[in-house]
């Protein structure tokens, strides 16, 4: 009797283990994305730096946009976060308009090491889904007014992606541009008043055939990487190879890539820590001014923006300080999408701002 106990036993313990869930499939590996050098570069430089303001990515359908954030994101190193926060908050340094840390002690035992979040934002999101509303359930059951925290609180500390940014409504793009910029969401409504942090990058990408941003609002992203489908025949082989011997065994193909990998997790996360440290000279500096008064850009984010990506762009090649030269490896990225439109003007907005980056490198 006993051993036709333990046998029934063994046999529902067999079928617990082979009932679990199978792990899930490794992230295609951000160092194997095949060329796009500029999404791959304004996504570096604004994890480096997050307050560059974002990344606007316009380029065809199926050049691998998505592909990239999540890959980059996948590939950082696992945070800390508080037990029970909806906010991500860093269990060292808990963020001090956080309303679930301000209110509770945090001890050693209440921190866990999790994934950095990539949120994606759909196009019908309602503004209450966004930035959060009133608990409706907890007012009715329970009579009582809480927050329910929204999308921007789940990527605090993380990635917001938004997918056809440029068919989104306006007042919502300007909502997460000004949450982006300031990293805190503030909430009034329905007798609520709320703070709590919001810190991420923020990605949005768009087909170009489908329309632009409003200049207003386009102005208002950090970096601008324009991606077109690779016309080269080796890359596009090389793309359908990798991909296959992802899709065959992506377990054996992000095993051939961490190295590379790891080298770069390495350099994104040296580049964090000495990015206060890096210089940014005056010379840097007055290129950047010069670049802007040629180009005529409206306002001053050109010149904070190129500023910052010099410093960031410096931090990743392991430099102390940030030069003239650094300026123009930025130019185009910081400043393509600030032009005024010409239609008298015979070049492309990227060609513009090379031929002033020229002109400039020629008086430094």
């Amino acid at each position: 009797m006993s051993s036709h106990l333990n046998g029934n036993q063994r046999s529902a313990k067999k079928a617990t283990v082979s009932a679990a869930p199978p792990a899930a499939a490794p992230v295609y590996p951000f160092s194997a994305i095949v060329g796009q050098d500029e999404l791959k570069r304004s996504l570096l430089l604004c994890v480096v730096d997050p307050t560059i303001g974002g990344v606007m990515v316009m380029g065809h359908r199926g050049t691998g946009k998505s592909t990239a954030v999540r890959a980059l994101a996948a590939m950082l190193p696992p945070m800390k976060r508080v037990v029970g926060c909806p906010y991500n908050c860093d269990p060292k340094s808990p963020s001090p308009s956080c309303p679930h840390c301000a209110t509770v002690t945090i001890r050693k035992s209440d921190a866990i090491t999790d994934s950095v979040p990539v949120v994606d934002l759909p196009l019908g999101a309602t503004e209450d889904r966004v930035v959060g509303s009133l608990d409706v359930e907890r007012a009715l059951i329970e009579g009582v007014q809480t927050f329910a925290p929204g999308l921007l609180a789940r990527a605090n500390r993380g990635f917001l992606y938004i997918d056809e940014v440029n068919l989104l409504e306006d007042h919502l793009v300007d909502l997460l541009l000004d949450v982006a910029a300031s990293g805190v969401n503030v909430v009034e409504r329905e007798g609520i008043s709320i703070r709590h942090p919001a810190r991420f990058v923020l990605v949005g990408s768009g087909n170009p055939e489908e329309g632009d941003l409003r200049p207003q609002l386009l102005d208002r992203f950090g970096l601008h990487a324009r991606i077109t489908t690779i016309e080269n025949l080796d890359e596009r082989v090389e793309i359908v190879r990798r991909r296959r011997a992802y899709d065959l065994d992506p377990v054996a193909f992000a095993a051939e890539w961490d190295k590379e990998q790891d080298k770069l997790r390495r350099r994104i996360t040296r580049a964090q820590k000495n990015l206060k440290s890096v210089e940014l000279t005056d010379a840097a500096i007055y290129a950047a001014a010069r670049l802007c008064v040629a180009l005529e850009v409206d306002g001053h984010r050109g010149e904070l923006t190129l500023c910052r990506a010099a410093v960031s762009l410096a931090a990743l090649d392991g430099r102390k300080v940030a030069e003239p030269q650094d300026i123009a490896s930025v130019a185009t990225l910081a400043l393509q999408h600030r032009l005024r439109k010409d239609p008298l003007e015979s070049i492309g907005d990227d060609a513009r701002v090379l031929r002033a980056v020229d002109e400039m490198l020629a008086h430094v």
